[in-house]
Formats: C-alpha cells, sequence, structure tokens
C-alpha cells in the first residue's frame, strides 16, 4: 500500500501509451531530443547549484562574487560563508563599482519558494554584469548538509 491507501506497482513499459493525454505531466508532449539538449545545455550558462558553488568555494578560488540577495536580518541569521550580503532590491552599478566589469556575479535567496536570487540575476543582468543563481537557496545548501555563517564578512562592514 501506499502512503495515499492504494496499492501502487510500477507500469509495465509495454502499457505506457506515449501519446496518452490522461494527466497533466503526457498531456503536453517532451520536447525533441535537439531541443532539450538546447535548453538544458542553455540552463548551466545561467544556473548552478550547491555543490559546485560548495567545490568551487573550497578551492580558495572561485572565480566568482557570490551575493546573498535576501534582507540583512536574513543574512545575519545564517548565510552560505564567504558570501556578501546585497539584498536583490538595492543591486545598482554604485554597489558594484569595486568590482571589475566581467566579474561573474552568483545570487542566491532563502531557497526554491522564493525569487529574490532571480530578481537580483535580472538586475545585474541589466547592469551588463555575469551572473548566474544559485539553484536551491539557503535550502538547498543546507540539505546538502552544508552549514551556514552568522559572521558578517569585511565587505559588509
Amino acid at each position: 500500500m501506499s502512503e495515499l491507501g492504494t496499492t501502487s506497482a510500477i507500469t509495465p513499459l509495454s502499457t505506457i501509451n506515449a501519446a496518452s493525454t490522461a494527466n497533466a505531466v503526457t498531456a503536453v508532449p517532451a520536447a525533441p531530443s535537439a531541443a532539450a539538449i538546447a535548453h538544458f545545455e542553455a540552463q548551466f550558462q545561467f544556473e548552478t547549484d550547491c555543490a559546485d558553488v560548495f567545490a568551487a568555494l573550497q578551492s580558495g578560488t572561485p572565480g566568482f562574487v557570490l551575493l546573498d540577495v535576501r534582507s540583512p536580518a536574513h543574512f545575519a541569521a545564517g548565510h552560505v560563508p564567504g558570501a556578501l550580503n546585497l539584498p536583490h532590491g538595492k543591486i545598482v552599478e554604485s554597489k558594484l563599482s569595486g568590482y571589475p566589469v566581467g566579474t561573474l556575479f552568483v545570487t542566491y535567496c532563502a531557497g526554491p519558494h522564493c525569487n529574490g536570487a532571480a530578481r537580483g540575476a535580472l538586475r545585474l543582468a541589466r547592469l551588463g554584469r555575469p551572473v548566474k543563481l544559485m539553484a536551491g537557496g539557503v535550502t538547498g545548501w543546507l540539505d546538502e548538509g552544508y552549514t551556514l555563517s552568522s559572521v558578517e564578512p569585511e565587505e559588509n562592514r
């Protein structure tokens, strides 16, 4: 029995109808392989994940500036070690003047339920800055088993 109280079994491959529109998942056909390849390859130009950010930070030369775009109060309560706090609504050119134009910024917020990282990334892109979003945000970071810091970086002081 599944959690919903019904017997669950894996559907045999022979009974799957590729043209089925019986549910929301199958109602819209999957994209052709070439389109899927282009989409997913392009996705990596726009985002990275917590594990890759962690590995880059551990290397000591990450090659990007990590921006926590949440409020100062949320940042102070716990943030990714090495991140700077710049709330997405305050991302303006004058705040970035200390970084060369080609500097890559990686934004994150609370998690998948928050669009602050996308808002921050959009502001950076509109300012002509290279940017990626860290998928998962703080929630993803914690899900990976990484710890948060409450120490404020010198750059924020």
